[in-house]
């Protein structure tokens, strides 16, 4: 399974939002400087984002992008379920009726674990978990947040 950049870039986009959250709005601009993402794209994952309610934007001279609730309140899933949609190893786990051998096949049950274990993962962590881990990263390496 491989994730898409919407991923990629909308987690880290999230994370600097979150590293930020005590310090008010963050410019589009400094997110994409920081991420070396390109603003066109990084305004469309913003706006799905906020779509979600995820983050809002504040307007004027220093407005910029915060995340809607604390760190700690926003469940990495639910990032996930916005950038990329419910994680889906295989296509007989959402349309059993796709192969005869759903019913009886060993490796789909494999699959159906697979997708649990990944959800269950985005699940039990925070952005607040992020930022901890980000900033133990940070002060154990030269890693520039």
């Amino acid at each position: 399974m491989k994730l898409s950049s919407r991923s990629k870039y909308g987690f880290r986009a999230a994370l600097n939002l979150a590293l930020e959250f005590e310090k008010g709005p963050m410019p589009m601009r400094i997110i994409a400087a920081r991420e070396e993402i390109s603003d066109k794209y990084l305004e469309q994952l913003m706006a799905m984002l906020k779509s979600a309610g995820l983050i809002r934007s504040v307007r004027g001279p220093k407005g910029g992008y915060v995340l809607a609730r604390p760190p700690n309140l926003i469940r990495l899933s639910e990032i996930f379920l916005v950038l990329e949609g419910p994680v889906v190893t295989v296509e007989c786990l959402d349309h059993p009726g796709y192969c005869d051998r759903a019913g009886c096949c060993a490796a789909r049950q494999l699959w159906s674990r697979v997708q649990e274990a990944v959800m269950g993962v985005l699940g039990s962590m925070t952005l607040q978990d992020m930022v901890d881990n980000a900033r133990n990263i940070d002060k154990n390496t030269n890693y520039q947040i």
